[in-house]
């Protein structure tokens, strides 16, 4: 049992992050009002995003804001890294206000307790990490005695104290937001850089702003792995339930770092859609290595059906789940060989999920098959002999399982169920030597454009594989066959079940980044996008360094101005690179650790 699992174990918390995981409903949360607009409750899913400017340039601030609040975002973060950068919030406040410009400002804290202290007084929200903000991050290793622990506590508490009396006094509101990598060497060394390690970190602040009667807060847990992302959350959700029905505090999702374009866009995704899909979430910034007004589209589209959506009654009674709630793990179906387009296909197990397409996709992309590299069609499903089923039906449900051989199962077109629904159903009944076809629809049908293709099949194929389930995968959303390829294959790598290209983590930019993130990265690409399965972080400064990008094989991170610092993992090797020198340098390194391969 992992460090979550064993969470759950140990303090009886529910099986279940959500009361059934077969139908819907919305997790009931209290209202939390930033700035006149509220949070949680009955209020709608607040869209978020940050801005990129300088925050002593105010009136770049305040141009980034306004272009934001035109497109439709909701609350407006800046990062405040300097007791300086703090107080000239006032000064872009007062601009905005001068206006008509009422939109909640947060202001972004890292290690300065006093930087919060100070913007506390001009905006409406403060965010903390509890990661950094009492503590320096020196990946220390040592064991914590009970009463070193405690002593520990004590310390932030006293650290703390001064912030949530400050807002409690002046209505502000508290994000209380981890990020995986990027916890104290305390937490790290008690629980891990894990889900648990996050949660608990989170609720060590909370328990002390409750302790002060505060609850204005709001919880985040980003990751840029979204099976990461979605395992924490998912915990986070247990343990508040267990802590009582009074911790019902709003969260703010995100998959921090996504990246840009198509990828980015996926990323995002699979974790936010995941988790909206199962009820949770009451705000969500989608964050994109592109100009911030760019996040709100793709924000405004995820969040969009379930606005509308209403709470659904189970379609099954007795059903449990039998796969990890909290931690991923591969459903163990058993092997099967299947005749593929160009070659015998292995399903099952650990085996690569596979791509499955209609007969006409491979028609149409026969002819250029050398070119499309690895974004292959491999098993269509016409000449499949698959069992489809009604997962509502105990007599498909009890003929599949009387079948002694593996068999390649799915849900049937036209099942009157919701896909993640339907699916989930299905893997909790038949027997799990039958490995499953997943569907990104059950009625398939090409209308509507191409993002709202992407983010609904990223939902649902990125949830179910997420949770273990699938062994190949079936997209029929989109109908241009190129396209649709090129989604099936970026969802595989999103997902983390299928690494098949270089994977980057790169951040959104904010007034710390001391580089041009943008330009940067479509740099580093051009240069290191044919190394498949290396995973690469391009980080605009120490913050969102060496532990945001805790998953990395190597990274690129903002150290000065004009100058950069190169990692292997979390380790710094080479430092104060002059910037035009700097993606030379990261291909020399990953020459050395062996990890370079020629383009072809």
């Amino acid at each position: 049992m992992s460090r979550a699992g064993d969470a759950a174990a140990k303090t009886d918390v529910p099986l279940s992050y959500a009361a059934d995981l077969f139908s819907y409903a919305r997790r009931p949360s209290r209202e939390v009002t930033i700035g006149g607009l509220g949070f949680g409750g009955a209020n709608p899913i607040r869209i978020q995003s940050m801005i990129t400017s300088d925050t002593m340039d105010t009136q770049a601030c305040v141009r980034e804001t306004l272009r934001l609040v035109e497109v439709g975002c909701e609350m407006v973060r800046i990062t405040a890294p300097t007791v300086k950068d703090a107080a000239n919030l006032k000064n872009i406040r007062a601009e905005l206000t001068a206006l008509g410009c009422r939109v909640p400002l947060v202001a972004d804290i890292h290690f300065k307790p006093e930087a919060a202290m100070e913007a506390a007084l001009w905006v409406e929200k403060i965010r903390i990490n509890p990661g950094n903000f009492a503590d320096s991050k020196k990946f220390n290793i040592r064991d914590y005695t009970d009463q070193e622990y405690a002593a520990e506590l004590e310390r932030i508490r006293e650290r703390f104290t001064p912030l949530v009396n400050l807002c409690k006094d002046r209505g502000v509101a508290l994000r209380i937001g981890t990020n995986h990598g990027s916890l104290s060497d305390r937490i790290m060394n008690r629980f891990g850089d894990s889900p648990l390690g996050m949660v608990e970190s989170a609720l060590e602040f909370a328990r002390i702003a409750r302790d002060l009667d505060f609850h204005q807060m709001i919880f985040s847990m980003k990751a840029s792995n979204p099976k990461v992302m979605i395992a924490t959350y998912r915990l986070l959700v247990a343990r508040l339930n267990a802590e009582g029905a009074d911790w019902n505090y709003p969260i703010h999702l995100g998959v921090t770092e996504a990246g840009d374009g198509e990828d980015g866009r996926i990323k995002s995704a699979i974790g936010i859609g995941s988790l909206l899909a199962d009820g949770i979430g009451d705000t969500i910034r989608v964050s994109l290595t592109e100009d911030s007004e760019h996040e709100i589209p793709v924000a405004r589209a995820l969040v969009a059906p379930f606005d509308t959506r209403t709470s659904t009654l189970s379609p099954v009674s007795g059903i449990q789940a039998n796969w990890p709630l909290f931690d991923y793990q591969r459903r163990p179906a058993e092997r099967i060989i299947l005749e593929g387009i160009t070659r015998p296909i292995v399903l099952g197990g650990p085996e690569t999920v596979a791509v499955a397409v209609p007969r006409r996709v491979d028609e149409a992309v026969a002819h250029k098959r050398a070119a499309l590299g690895d974004y292959q069609p491999e098993l269509i499903l016409e000449d499949l002999s698959l069992v489809e089923v009604d997962p509502l039906s105990a007599e498909e449900i009890a003929t599949v399982n009387a079948v002694s051989e593996p068999r390649l199962i799915t849900v049937r077109d036209g099942v009157a169920l919701d896909p993640i629904v339907a699916f989930r159903l299905l893997a909790a009944q038949v027997d799990p030597r039958h490995p499953i076809l997943l569907k990104d629809t059950l009625r398939p049908e090409s209308a509507g454009e191409f993002l709202d293709h992407l983010l609904t099949s990223a939902i649902v194929l990125g949830s179910l594989l997420c949770d273990g389930i699938g062994d190949a995968i079936l997209l029929r959303s989109e109908e241009a066959p190129g396209q649709s390829l090129r989604l099936a294959y970026n969802i595989l790598q999103a997902a983390g079940v299928r690494i098949f290209k270089t994977d980057y983590v790169a951040c959104p930019s904010c007034g710390r980044t001391l580089f041009n993130l943008q330009e940067t990265t479509a740099r580093i690409k051009a240069s290191t996008s044919h190394l498949k399965g290396v995973r690469i972080a391009v980080m605009g400064c120490i913050v969102n360094g060496p532990g945001e990008m805790a998953d990395a094989d190597f990274g690129y991170v903002g150290g000065a101005p004009g100058k950069v610092n190169l990692y292997v993992g979390k380790t710094a090797v080479k430092f104060n690179i002059p910037e035009a020198e700097a993606v030379e340098r990261l291909i020399d390194l990953i020459k050395e650790h062996n990890k370079w391969v020629d383009p072809a």
